[in-house]
C-alpha cells in the first residue's frame, strides 16, 4: 500500500445547490472512478470521517480516482438535511458530475453507515460495477425496500457495533437473493477505531 496519492478539493451542483468535495487520486491515471457516501450529518458525519477516507485510500490502491463530497448542509455544501432523501439525489449528482470528468472509466460506490444506506439506495439508479458499504444503516431509515444490487458487493462489519445492529444488517444481506460478499471483523465497533487499516485490506482483497 502506498499513501503518495494526492488531494484537491473540488465543487459541483446539486439539487440543493453547491455541494463541496475531496478528489483523492491514484499515483497513475486511474482505471475507475469511485464515490464514497460519509456517516450521518446529524452525528457529525462528514467527508472528513476516518472510515471514509480509508475507503477512499482503498480504491486508490487499486487504481481508481475517489471522490469524497459533503452532502447537503454539511460544510460548505448549501441546504438543510433531508433525513436520507435529498442525500441520495446528492449522491447520485456527485456520481454524474464525477463520470463526466472520467468519461468512460467503471463506477464504483461506497458509503459507511448513513453513507451506506445512501449508496445502497443510489446504486440502482446508475451502473454501478463495484459497491462496498460499511456498517450500512439498512434499518434505520428504509422506509421502501432497498433495490438489492446485482453487482458485486462487499459488506464490512464490525461485530461489536453499539451503533448499526450487527445481527440485524447481516439477517438482511444474507436473505438477498444475492447476497454480498461479507467482511465480519471481529471486536471491531461501529467506527473501526483501531482497526482502520484492517477494513482497508479487506476492501481491496475483495476486488
Amino acid at each position: 500500500m502506498s499513501d503518495k496519492q494526492h488531494t484537491e478539493p473540488c465543487q459541483f451542483s446539486g439539487p440543493a445547490g453547491i455541494l463541496e468535495g475531496l478528489v483523492d487520486s491514484p499515483e497513475t491515471a486511474p482505471t475507475a472512478v469511485a464515490v464514497v457516501c460519509h456517516p450521518n450529518p446529524v452525528q457529525g458525519g462528514s467527508m472528513q470521517n476516518k472510515v471514509a477516507y480509508i475507503l477512499a485510500r482503498a480504491f486508490n490502491d487499486m487504481g481508481a480516482a475517489s471522490l469524497r463530497f459533503n452532502f447537503r448542509g454539511v460544510g460548505r455544501s448549501a441546504g438543510t438535511f433531508d433525513n436520507g432523501v435529498g442525500e441520495i439525489d446528492d449522491a447520485l449528482a456527485a456520481i454524474d458530475w464525477f463520470m463526466a470528468q472520467h468519461p468512460g472509466l467503471p463506477l464504483c460506490l461506497a458509503g459507511f453507515s448513513f453513507g451506506g444506506y445512501v449508496a445502497l439506495r443510489a446504486q440502482s439508479q446508475r451502473p454501478v460495477e463495484r459497491l462496498v458499504t460499511v456498517a450500512p444503516a439498512v434499518q434505520r431509515f428504509a422506509t421502501v425496500p432497498i433495490v438489492p444490487p446485482v453487482c458485486p458487493w462487499l459488506l464490512v462489519q464490525g461485530d461489536a457495533d453499539d451503533v448499526v445492529p450487527p445481527g440485524e444488517v447481516l439477517a438482511w444481506a444474507q436473505g438477498l437473493a444475492h447476497p454480498p460478499q461479507l467482511a465480519v471483523l471481529p471486536g471491531a465497533g461501529h467506527f473501526f477505531h483501531g482497526r482502520l487499516n484492517e477494513l482497508r485490506e479487506a476492501v481491496v482483497r475483495a476486488f
